[in-house]
């Protein structure tokens, strides 16, 4: 069975910051702050891209786990598909970087629920045999698609930049995959929409767009997960009591507050970064897991299960296992 055998995050130097937003917006700091939770976080900053933040965490994995680019046998790049440039592969574009030659290169689109996903392709392709390795990326440029002098766009305020790697391999790896449950429910599909920015300023830019405000969503959040959560407990044979760990997207700090308490999970089994983090796309829960990992609250054998969701709207859980 394939699992994660090491992975990084890599930041970007630029700063949001509340009170250009406010200044932007119009809308009250107060209200900012209510969906922020903190006054600034990592966006990509000027001239930066995403797909250099993946090669420098890919680059921190490999030199970490010695593998050598000819090992790598896939290189999947995960995201909205909004990628630093249209029509054009940023898998292959960081494999090139990386001196890869002989992977094959290709994209998974699924918002901030792509990384997961591509994880479970990478491990169904070694699984099915073969030597080597599959490196999975995880990159994004959500701040950029964000217009801050849109006040209704205030809900996406929060919308942060990171890239991360996973090392997938077969084998004993630190973290085995033992399960993925995913699901969507298209009546979501055009609650949000990309549209081009017009104006000089802006050429070829696209801004997020909400449609008119529809009730139900955060209770879809919470109905989702929890079914998810049932069904991957039940494919695992283990129960609520078993998980040691519930690491969510940090989209929406009331929503996880809210799904922990319907489960009867302790917050001491989440991990909460919104006081210095926006939702940082697909990297979220990466993000926490490291940090878990450097502050050395991992032991062998346990249950970690990552919540993740995407606009569409899409949810998953995955559940890995940690063996020291």
């Amino acid at each position: 069975m394939s699992g994660v055998l090491d992975f990084a995050v890599s930041f970007p130097r630029g700063r949001a910051d509340v009170q250009r937003m406010h200044a932007a917006s119009g809308v009250p700091v107060a209200d900012i702050l209510a969906i922020t939770h903190a006054e600034g976080f990592p966006v990509l900053g000027d001239g930066e891209t995403a797909w250099e933040l993946a090669v420098r965490a890919a680059r921190e994995v490999l030199d970490r786990t010695a593998v050598a680019p000819e090992e790598i046998r896939y290189v999947i790049y995960a995201g909205s598909g909004a990628w630093d440039h249209p029509f054009w592969s940023p898998a292959a574009k960081v494999a090139h970087e990386l001196g890869i030659g002989r992977a094959h290169c290709f994209e998974v689109a699924n918002f901030c629920n792509a990384g997961m996903a591509a994880l479970k392709v990478a491990t169904d392709r070694l699984d099915l045999g073969g030597e080597g390795y599959a490196l999975v990326l995880v990159g994004d440029r959500l701040s950029r698609m964000v217009d801050y002098t849109d006040p209704e766009s205030k809900a996406l305020f929060n919308f942060g930049d990171a890239a991360a790697a996973m090392l997938v391999a077969r084998g004993q790896t630190p973290f085995r995959l033992l399960h993925t449950a995913m699901r969507t429910d298209p009546s979501w599909s055009d609650y949000y929409l990309g549209e081009h920015r017009p104006g000089p300023d802006h050429p070829g830019r696209v801004a997020i767009r909400r449609a008119a405000h529809r009730k139900g969503l955060a209770a879809a959040y919470v109905e989702n997960f929890t079914a998810l959560i049932g069904d991957t407990l039940d494919a695992v044979g283990a129960k609520l009591t078993d998980v040691d760990h519930l690491l969510i997207n940090q989209g929406d700090q009331d929503m996880h507050r809210r799904l922990l308490a319907e489960l009867g999970l302790p917050a001491e089994k989440s991990v909460f970064n919104y006081h210095r983090l926006g939702h940082m796309g697909g990297a979220d829960t990466l993000i926490a897991l490291g940090g878990l990992r450097d502050e050395q609250r991992l032991r062998g054998g346990e249950l970690i299960l990552l919540a993740t969701s995407a606009m569409g709207f899409s949810w998953g859980i995955t559940a890995l296992e940690y063996q020291r």
